[in-house]
């Protein structure tokens, strides 16, 4: 598996396997097939609810602890000097962990910056090998490395063909922050496995629309954590290593740009609201 170098010096696998949306009692299992297929990074959150069972696939696979990464994130509520440490044990015993090698603030709320602290510390004692956020827009990513010691190793964030964020790309790698994308298949969402330029570009190199989406991603240098529950599905996303886009292909993805957002936006005061009041967004509206 290829991995990358963040700004701390350590190696993280490129491409990783996500759990987000995975049940909790299918998630032991699903972890179990993507190690067996050569899935070395494996992607949680305490708001996902199955790091236990995720644990149980670590125990389970007979890997040594060096041989996988694991990353997990802190969710809102917990999100303060103190609140961080009672989450992040939490994490860590769920997992059945001595340590998380990438953590991340999960959303850009609370009290981050006493939240940040706890974890630098934490990080400071080797119990977490890597920090990081998710979904910190541009200004608030630049405040936040400006005002802090240590800075994001990684800001996952949403990148797809439909909403590519090259903008936010560059000013997180100015700061020296890699972008990981979050929903790089856009869920599914504007027929994104039957867009007929991912099906032409696919066609020349024998990959599917979601191969070529990954490709796109790992050439702009992007780490990426595709979710399937299908083991096939597993397969064919980690078969990616074995061809490289051209200038021609990226160019014409690079068209499918509609610069707007498909899922959960943190600048949107209403989606913030609904956040913190823990409620569930679909298609940009709360759900019971």
């Amino acid at each position: 598996m290829q991995t990358i170098t963040l700004n701390n010096g350590l190696q993280m696998p490129i491409l990783g396997y996500g759990t987000f949306q995975i049940e909790p009692k299918e998630t032991q299992k699903c972890v179990e097939e993507a190690l067996e297929l050569g899935y070395r990074h494996i992607d949680t959150a305490a708001a996902y609810q199955n790091e236990s069972e995720l644990g149980a696939a670590l125990k389970s696979s007979g890997l040594k602890r060096e041989e996988i990464f694991i990353t997990t994130k802190l969710w809102v509520n917990d999100v303060s000097e103190e609140g961080a440490k009672k989450g992040f044990e939490n994490s860590l015993k769920n997992l059945g962990l001595d340590y998380i090698d990438l953590y991340l603030i999960h959303m850009p709320y609370n009290d981050i910056y006493g939240a940040w602290r706890t974890l630098s510390k934490l990080y400071k004692e080797g119990k977490i090998k890597a920090l990081g956020v998710s979904n910190f827009l541009p200004d608030r990513i630049t405040d936040f490395c400006l005002h802090n010691q240590i800075r994001p190793a990684i800001n996952q964030i949403e990148i797809h063909p439909f909403y590519q964020n090259t903008y936010a790309q560059s000013i997180n790698e100015n700061l020296d922050v890699k972008v990981m994308s979050w929903a790089s298949f856009a869920e599914g969402k504007n027929k994104i496995f039957s867009n007929e330029i991912l099906k032409n570009i696919g066609k020349k190199y024998g990959k599917s629309p979601a191969q070529v989406i990954l490709r796109w991603l790992l050439e702009r240098g992007i780490p990426v954590i595709p979710k399937s529950v299908r083991k096939e599905k597993m397969r064919e996303n980690v078969n990616i290593f074995d061809f490289n886009l051209d200038s021609n292909d990226m160019a014409k993805i690079a068209c499918l740009e509609q610069n707007k957002s498909y899922f959960v936006m943190p600048n949107n005061p209403q989606h913030t609201q609904w956040i913190i009041q823990g409620k569930k967004i679909i298609d940009g509206k709360a759900v019971e």
